[in-house]
């Protein structure tokens, strides 16, 4: 495959390397902050900029027209314009956001339509190939272009380093920043500056269209990966890297293909990756978590089940749990579950050796299933009696919540909660059922 190695090829990929890496950087705080589809708006308040700016400078210098510094600066001011039409549309109290972003948008894409459709009629309009800041033609990227679009990316990484704690606290807590004095609106409008360098610049490449995806997709893909802000940035960072330089190396290898579709089709491609197997919040992991904290509460379930059973055959509050047997009809008796369940949960609870069958079909516990056992019980029974003393939830309707808290209890709240009923010095370590007859 030649055409991987060619100087063109070398050049479109450093240029969207760097322009998914930046766009992954900003975007993070953008999805962190709920304007994800700030950048929607932009790209296409960008579009009658471009149309003003050519018509400006072909009526200034005939044939100077298709001068692209010329062309950026008229995308970025009425970007600019859009985000502050946006921004104003907000403030009026019968105006929803979603709504401000919704007619800007409409608004300036339709003004830019009509422009390029005079610009058509023009006698240079159908050699002007403004087309390609709507779709995008990375193919067309210079030396020059890969420039700017690093000292863009420079820009971006240092401003976000250097603010990152800030950005931060705005994105999670903006009223409490504004309470603590931190400038809120500056801190805004550093993000919106941010994002239309972005977008203006990105527009070459993959389109004012498809721009956004660069910043919306890698940060909302790296948040199935990881919990942390700063992890996330460069993981968004790497992913918006990797989505542009797989689309450009793709598009080069197969004719025909444009890059910016591509590039955007790969970054989805890594989204549903993450979504399916993000380590953190992934499906397939989140799966797994569900399933193993069904497990683990099935398990308390059945051993607290187990020990409330064999509980009134013990004389004293010194036993031994372990010397005491109990059968599946005793615990279908006890609990309304089904007898497939039951079975399930005790073949589980002998495979970890939390309980022993005898010889005559029944269960005994084994040690660390008496030590299980008796943290499941102690811990429903503390939050029970914390229920029947201080919420003053009567006996027969603390159960179900008890049910529903115990297996989320930590041991330094179950403290608290024996410390507060005083269950170390005037009650056994192990409560008695509250809702026994005798306590």
């Amino acid at each position: 495959m030649p055409g991987l190695l060619d100087y063109n090829t070398r050049v479109v990929l450093a240029g969207t390397l760097l322009l998914g890496v930046s766009a992954g950087v900003v975007g993070t705080f953008m999805l962190l902050r709920k304007r994800a589809l700030v950048g929607d708006v932009a790209s296409h308040a960008a579009l009658p900029g471009i149309g003003l700016a050519y018509l400006l400078m072909e009526q200034s210098q005939p044939g100077s027209g298709k001068w692209l510094p010329g062309l950026l600066v008229g995308a970025a001011a009425t970007a600019t314009a859009g985000l502050l039409l946006s921004q104003g549309l907000r403030q009026i109290r019968r105006i929803q956001e979603d709504a401000a972003l919704g007619i800007t948008l409409g608004l300036f894409f339709g003004a830019g339509v009509a422009l390029f459709t005079l610009i058509q009629t023009l006698p240079t309009g159908q050699a002007a190939g403004l087309n390609d800041f709507i779709f995008g033609k990375a193919a067309a990227l210079l030396a020059s272009d890969v420039a700017a679009l690093a000292c863009m990316a420079t820009v971006v990484i240092a401003v976000c380093a250097a603010l990152h704690k800030e950005l931060g606290l705005l994105c999670f807590d903006a009223e409490y920043a504004l309470a603590g004095g931190w400038p809120v609106g500056l801190l805004d409008l550093v993000l919106t500056v941010l994002v239309i360098a972005v977008t203006v610049l990105g527009m070459q490449s993959v389109g004012l269209l498809l721009v956004v995806a660069l910043l919306v997709l890698p940060p909302t893909a790296a948040r199935f990966w990881t919990d942390r802000l700063s992890t996330m940035v460069w993981t968004s960072a790497g992913l918006g890297g990797l989505a542009c330089a797989s689309g450009v190396l793709l598009s080069a290898a197969v004719p025909k293909l444009a890059a910016g579709a591509v590039i955007v089709l790969m970054g989805s491609g890594l989204f549903v990756i993450s979504l399916l197997w993000g380590r953190r919040h992934g499906l397939y992991w989140t799966w797994r978590a569900t399933l193993e904290a069904r497990r683990r509460m099935g398990l308390d379930d059945l051993l607290r089940a187990g020990y409330e059973v064999i509980e009134p055959k013990l004389g004293t509050p010194r036993f031994d749990p372990t010397r005491y047997s109990f059968s599946t009809a005793e615990l279908l008796t006890a609990r309304r579950w089904s007898a497939a369940r039951v079975r399930g949960l005790i073949r589980q609870a002998v495979s970890l050796e939390l309980l022993r069958e005898d010889s005559q079909g029944t269960f005994q516990f084994t040690e660390s299933g008496k030590r299980q056992a008796e943290r499941a019980v102690r811990n429903h029974r503390l939050w029970e009696l914390y229920l029947i003393h201080f919420a003053a939830v009567a006996p027969t309707h603390v159960d179900r919540s008890a049910d529903a808290i115990e297996h989320v209890l930590r041991p330094e709240i179950v403290e608290q909660l024996a410390d507060l009923l005083d269950a170390s010095s005037t009650t056994p370590r192990l409560p008695g059922n509250p809702h026994s007859p005798t306590t």
